[in-house]
């Protein structure tokens, strides 16, 4: 019955919605124009960390694992989220190599669906141990988070040991030829911020991106602007120890600011959520290991595909439920106009929204 009846209710509205055979030609469009082909997937909201800015420092209720979406019902999203245009999946967690079906959901993806570019985000713990199979399985591009090169802070933040564990993991990757080696460092004022060049030295002699990430608000993180540190601070920074930075032509979709420091093998790139937003391009939609939609990082707005899946919805009917969300998507920071908004309302722990 609750089916019957939302389905209803979004038919009401098909004058937001394009039909289906526009819809297979144009993907999941929202009302700015922004064709949505990007779509992360998180695959579980255990960790097997503690980080400071992703969780509260007395944890959180994780969903009932009954909750969590199957191996099965991922692939059939993917499957739809392919026909209508997505071509670049990254799944995420909590951490994804903790789930121990996940190389078998990546083997099925590139299988089973249409989607060319795959790419997981992770914290590097158990990494090593994966990377020939995640390679032989398609995977091209690898975000691994590091926030510190000083292994006592790494254990503060992440409330674990095993820093050498994580590089040891990156400097494989890269060996190994994946395409795509990223860094992710969330840069914390008072904690790490004393690091950034460290990091940028990093790029010196090997072929990977260190992104610096602006510290962004959630549920439990204690985020304040005391400990916020901007783009413009970090890059002038940099700029007073190696010089002029190289700024790289960016795509209208990328969400970092890529910059190369002159003679140096890798590059360095700047997330810059907080004080630059990129909402203009935003072509991403979430999906939560509990199965919501969510169309916005920042906003609050969720539909449980899950719930509809498993009250028997045909895949139209699941599309029309997408392409009414995304037409509600707000055109930037999920509707909240600056840092104040989104520091000052309530959002899911990152570990319940997926990394």
């Amino acid at each position: 019955m609750f089916l019957s009846i939302c389905i209803h209710l979004s038919k009401r509205f098909q004058s937001l919605l394009p039909n289906r055979e526009t819809t297979k030609q144009e993907g999941f469009t929202d009302t700015f124009g922004r064709q949505h082909t990007y779509l992360r997937v998180s695959v579980t909201e255990k960790c097997n960390f503690r980080c400071l800015y992703c969780m509260p420092e007395e944890g959180v209720q994780l969903s009932p694992s009954e909750n969590i979406l199957s191996k099965n019902e991922i692939i059939r999203l993917l499957q739809l989220f392919s026909h209508y245009g997505v071509d670049k999946v990254r799944f995420t967690g909590g951490e994804p190599l903790v789930r121990k079906d996940f190389l078998d959901i990546v083997q099925s993806t590139k299988q089973q669906t249409n989607i060319s570019r795959l790419a997981i985000t992770t914290n590097g713990m158990i990494l090593n141990k994966y990377l020939e199979s995640l390679k032989e399985s398609g995977v091209s591009g690898l975000n691994i988070s590091l926030d510190t090169l000083i292994p006592v802070k790494f254990e503060f933040i992440t409330r674990r040991r095993g820093h050498k564990t994580v590089l040891d993991s990156i400097f494989k990757a890269v060996e190994l030829g994946f395409p795509s080696v990223k860094i992710n460092c969330v840069v914390i004022r008072g904690f790490n911020d004393d690091e950034i060049l460290s990091f940028c030295y990093l790029t010196k002699d090997w072929n990977i991106t260190v992104r610096f990430i602006e510290y962004m608000p959630f549920e439990g993180n204690r985020w304040n602007t005391g400990k916020f540190v901007s783009f413009e601070e970090m890059k002038q920074k940099i700029a007073l120890e190696f010089g002029t930075l190289k700024p790289e032509q960016n795509g209208i979709h990328d969400t970092t600011k890529h910059f190369r420091i002159p003679g140096f093998v890798g590059r360095i790139g700047f997330i810059t959520s907080m004080s630059e937003h990129f909402c203009a391009g935003c072509n991403r939609l979430r999906i939560t290991a509990d199965g919501n939609l969510r169309v916005c990082l920042f906003g609050d707005k969720e539909v449980s595909l899950r719930d509809y899946m498993r009250q028997g919805a045909s895949d139209d009917e699941l599309a029309e439920i997408v392409a009414f969300a995304v037409k509600r998507k707000d055109f930037a920071l999920g509707g909240y106009e600056d840092m104040t908004g989104i520091a000052s309302n309530p959002n899911r722990p990152m570990i319940h929204i997926g990394g």
